[in-house]
Parts: structure tokens; C-alpha cells; sequence
């Protein structure tokens, strides 16, 4: 079949109209979807009737999943989906950044849906960081292509966490001390389907070998200013059973942090995904940790 896809924006985001995720999709529209995402890197579905299996078989077609988080707990009997439910322990992602990149494989792309929203507020912005780099000037583009920095986890995670008087947030910041991980990755990595070149930062990126830590810092804050520039996003406003599904190799995202106590409820997937390299082939280098349980490890049961 040939797809309904829309876009939302300018230069980054589109809709795609007219199909059921749970259905037995045919290689065809599975491949149509794939060119979606690698071409509008975020694509929308609205109203899906998934579950957390049929998401998960969903996503399996695009890849292997991972397990549902290095650090936080994963949904309950599913050990490949991240419950993100501001009714339990959450961390607040209300920050720009690229999953996990504090991991020597960051994951390949992740599909989140919604499954209750608030009546207002709570939306997910998403930004192309592929597109951010050609619109760099020249100059900056050749000072970036050749710079690594190190991204690590070691952050407190009680400065972002919603519900600080929760009885879980001691026990997820033991378990995130235990879990010390640190990654050199070029700050511009080339995409592995598309060619394109594509800003790699975060929240978690510290410090590049040979720049000063202020130095590096100011740098990190003007890259990541043109990121974000409104041009460059899209913002998505959740309906029950809206699914996302984006590329987390050129992109970042941002979750609004809008919508008071009421409750909002997502669940999440992501997909196993490959060493970033940079513009002159070099492979990013792991330094602290070892990512092979959450990108490799098994699932406990067929439901997980």
C-alpha cells in the first residue's frame, strides 16, 4: 500500500494517516514506514489501540529491542517497556537531549504511546540535528567535525526528579551509582542508513579531550542553541493512543514539563542500535561500563 504521510512541519515531523500498528503489516508498508522515519525523523500515528505486547511487536519490526532501561525500572511483567507514569517515581525529561547517550550504542530509535494524557499541557517536542549541522556555517562545520566529547551518567538524579518525596528515588539513584557509564563519541556522527551528518550532544555531554571545561561548555550551549531553534522542531500534542516513532540517531527531543499534577501515562520502547562513527570513520570508544545487558540482554519471558 501506499501511505498517508503528512508533514507537521517545516523540517522535522511528519503524520502518517490511515493505518492500524497492531495489524499484520506487509514488508512493503513496514519498508514505506522505515523511509518515513529516516526521511521526516519522527513520524505520528493518532488513535492506535495498542498493548504493551503488540507495541512491542511493533517496534521488533524495525530491529531488536533493548531492555527497557539501563537504570530505571522497567513496566511491570515487561521487561523491554519503560512505564513512564507521573502516578509512580518518574524522571522529569524536561531537558533537550538524545536517549542514552552516555551508552557505547545508543539506541537506534524508540516508539513511545500514549496511554492517558492530560487535558492540557504534557506535550513532546522533537528537534533534527541532522538538519542543525548543514545549517552550520561552513567554518563551524569544519571545527565540529573533528571534535569528540565524553558523555557520561554521573548526574544527580534527584535534580530531575518530579516526585522527590517518593520512596523509590533512593533506590534509583543506588542503582544509577552502580551503574557508571562514560562514552567518547564524535560530536558529529555519520548516519549509517542515510549518509547524513548529524550533531551528537546531550544534557550528558561534560567535556572534550584537549578543550578547557569552560571552553567546551560555551561550545556545547551555541550548538545546542541552533539545535532548538523553533525552525528546527516540532511539537506534538498527545491524544490517548497517539504513537511516536523516531529516529534517536538525528534527533533529540523534550518533554514539557506543563501539566501540573495531572496524570500522564506513556510507555516506551526502544530499538538496539550501532557505535556511532565519525565524519573520518573512527568508531566512539567506551571508557566506563558495559552496555551488553541492556542492548543484548534476553528477555525473562515472552511476554517481556
Amino acid at each position: 500500500m501506499i501511505l498517508e504521510v503528512r508533514k507537521v512541519a517545516g523540517n522535522i515531523g511528519a503524520e502518517i494517516a490511515g493505518l492500524d500498528l497492531a495489524a499484520d503489516l506487509d514488508g512493503g508498508t513496514v519498508a514505506e514506514i522505515r523511509d518515513a522515519v529516516l526521511a521526516h525523523k519522527v513520524v505520528f500515528f493518532r488513535g492506535q489501540r495498542l498493548t504493551p505486547e503488540s507495541q512491542q511487536a511493533f517496534a521488533r519490526r524495525f530491529g531488536s529491542l533493548t531492555t527497557a532501561h539501563p537504570v530505571m525500572p522497567a513496566a511491570e511483567g515487561y521487561t523491554r517497556v519503560l512505564d513512564i507514569d507521573t502516578s509512580k517515581v518518574s524522571v522529569a525529561a524536561d531537558f533537550w537531549h538524545t536517549d542514552l547517550t552516555h551508552l557505547h550504542r545508543p539506541p537506534l530509535a524508540a516508539v513511545l504511546r500514549a496511554v492517558t494524557v492530560p487535558p492540557w499541557g504534557g506535550d513532546t517536542l522533537w528537534a533534527n540535528t541532522a538538519h542543525a549541522y548543514t545549517c552550520l556555517p561552513a567554518g563551524i562545520r569544519a571545527m565540529v567535525d573533528v571534535l569528540w566529547a565524553v558523555h557520561t551518567n554521573t548526574f544527580d538524579y534527584a535534580t530531575s526528579m518530579r516526585a522527590q518525596e517518593d520512596s523509590r528515588l533512593g533506590e534509583l539513584q543506588r542503582k544509577a551509582q552502580g551503574a557508571v557509564f562514560e562514552t567518547l563519541h564524535p560530536v558529529v556522527r555519520v548516519h549509517p542508513e542515510t549518509g547524513e551528518r548529524a550533531l551528537l550532544l546531550s544534557h550528558n555531554a561534560r567535556f572534550s579531550p584537549g578543550m578547557s571545561a569552560p571552553d567546551f561548555e560555551a561550545l556545547r550551549r551555541l550548538l545546542q542553541s541552533h539545535i532548538t531553534t523553533p525552525e528546527n522542531t516540532v511539537r506534538w500534542r498527545w491524544a490517548p493512543g497517539d504513537v511516536a516513532f523516531w529516529d534517536n540517531r538525528a534527533t533529540q527531543h523534550y518533554a514539557a514539563l506543563d501539566y501540573g499534577n495531572q496524570p500522564r501515562h506513556m510507555q516506551r520502547v526502544t530499538l538496539v542500535g550501532d557505535v556511532p562513527v565519525s565524519v573520518d570513520g573512527r568508531r566512539s570508544e567506551a571508557l566506563t561500563g558495559d552496555d551488553s545487558a541492556y542492548n543484548g540482554g534476553r528477555a525473562a519471558s515472552p511476554a517481556s
